[in-house]
């Protein structure tokens, strides 16, 4: 039986992936429920506490964590190819975050492309992500210290995703619907918490 790659949204910045083969990312693990899966890969952006709560995770022999610190080893966005998953850090940043110590990913697996932006506002480096013809991106768009409603737009614009997902939408909030309605970006695909989607390329 062929099983597709899905994506689980725990709420706030937290989501879980599971690949084809059975593997389990979590990105930001903070809020909502969805941790039962052990995971393979445990991606962190930075430090805050609603970002860093790797003890929600149950983590299965070798599992690989990589936080902001393994990201940026050596003062550059390093890379990561983990049997087949190739994780990529790049810029994050924002009023209150410190780029030398924030990072987004770009994670490939499964034939898909899905940009986890982390904590941000506009980077120089969104210019360069339209040519990756990137299936996912999910934005922080909470107006507080990340993007405002009007720059995730923009930010989603120029990033040219097949599917814009908001997330992070009040601080340490599950979610806002609210302002997720609100949000006018392109390709636009709202996930409410504990709602779990099947991951597909922009060429399908």
């Amino acid at each position: 039986m062929n099983v597709m790659p899905k994506l689980y949204y725990q709420g706030h910045g937290s989501f879980r992936i599971s690949a084809s083969d059975g593997r389990v990312i979590y990105v930001d693990p903070y809020a909502g429920d969805g941790y039962t899966l052990p995971a393979d890969i445990v991606l962190i952006t930075h430090q805050h506490s609603d970002h860093n709560k790797i003890e929600l995770v149950t983590q299965k022999d070798g599992c690989r964590v990589i936080t902001n610190v393994e990201a940026l080893a050596g003062g550059k966005h390093n890379s990561f190819d983990i049997n087949g998953i190739h994780i990529e850090a790049v810029e994050a940043k924002n009023l209150i975050h410190n780029p030398r110590k924030c990072v987004g990913y770009i994670i490939s697996l499964d034939g898909i492309s899905l940009y986890a932006s982390g904590d941000t506002s506009m980077t120089k480096q969104m210019e360069s992500f339209a040519e990756r013809k990137l299936d996912y991106a999910l934005f922080p768009c909470d107006g507080v210290v990340n993007m405002s409603l009007k720059m995730g737009s923009k930010c989603a614009k120029m990033v040219g995703a097949k599917h814009n997902i908001p997330i992070h939408l009040k601080p340490r909030a599950l979610f806002n619907r609210k302002r997720a309605d609100k949000w006018d970006a392109p390709n636009k695909l709202i996930i409410e918490p504990g709602q779990e989607i099947i991951l597909s390329s922009a060429g399908e």
